[in-house]
């Protein structure tokens, strides 16, 4: 996702209306003298924009659509920004857009098996390198060029394999996450959770997720738990244990 000011330019309208107090803003987009904040989503999934146009429409977040642009006004620029942040950890990550203009270089991929596209289109998106898509082309900014090359050679040889279809996470991980964190945040003796730390969290991978739960939100939760268990085998101090407990605690509670 890229943002940019706007200056008020003329545009064609698909506007939410009953906006709730946190959003009671007027909003003309065909003001020429309003000045928009613009959201481009260039390489977001059919499911992402659909979250996406749900939460706003949920909200009543006053806003238009410009092809693959999200365009809203100024004055809530800062509280559409928390929504985007809430919905990166929730159904991220977010491909990062080659913006019109920008210096690239292109790769074709017409030969590529469509396996090993959607593998290039993940680590893409992990890596935050910015690109876009022509069909089987790959256009990525031009300071990316050798990492991207670098990239699609691990890819043909084999050494960046595909997400496993019929991976899983381990049964209850996260349950078992929550419940050993909170119990280490009040104690970092406790033996039973200590265990469960070491013995759980280097099964846990941060893009197999438990059913139901976005890659996003685990992919928290899994670093904030190898932060804690790098903490105990550091034999770091009880006060860094309890925080990083703590952390990983918060991290997984909206989900238990």
């Amino acid at each position: 996702m890229n943002k940019s000011g706007g200056d008020g330019e003329e545009d064609s309208t698909d506007v939410a209306a009953g906006a709730p107090p946190a959003f009671d803003v007027d909003f003309d987009p065909l003001d020429p003298d309003q000045v928009k904040v613009h959201y481009n989503l260039a390489g977001w999934s059919i499911d992402q924009r659909a979250e996406l146009a749900e939460t706003l429409a949920e909200l009543g977040v006053p806003h238009m659509w410009e092809g693959e642009e999200l365009i809203v006004p100024e004055a809530i620029e800062s509280d559409v920004d928390a929504l985007f942040d809430r919905l990166e950890a929730e159904i991220g990550p977010f491909p990062v857009p080659l913006l019109e203009g920008d210096e690239s270089t292109e790769f074709g991929l017409d030969e590529w098996p469509f396996r090993d596209i959607e593998t290039l289109k993940e680590a893409l998106v992990d890596a935050e390198i910015p690109h876009a898509w022509q069909g089987r082309t790959l256009l990525v900014a031009h300071d990316a060029e050798n990492v991207v090359d670098d990239l699609l050679d691990a890819i043909e040889a084999g050494e960046v394999a595909s997400l496993d279809e019929d991976a899983e996470a381990p049964d209850g991980a996260l349950h078992d996450l929550y419940i050993a964190a909170d119990r280490l945040a009040r104690d970092v003796t406790h033996a039973p959770a200590r265990n469960t730390v070491f013995a759980l969290v280097p099964q846990l991978s941060p893009v197999v997720p438990p059913f139901g739960l976005a890659v996003g939100a685990w992919r928290v939760i899994v670093e904030r738990a190898h932060v804690l268990l790098a903490h105990f085998e550091a034999a770091a101090d009880a006060e860094l244990v309890t925080a990083a407990a703590d952390e990983l605690r918060t991290a997984c509670r909206p989900y238990v």
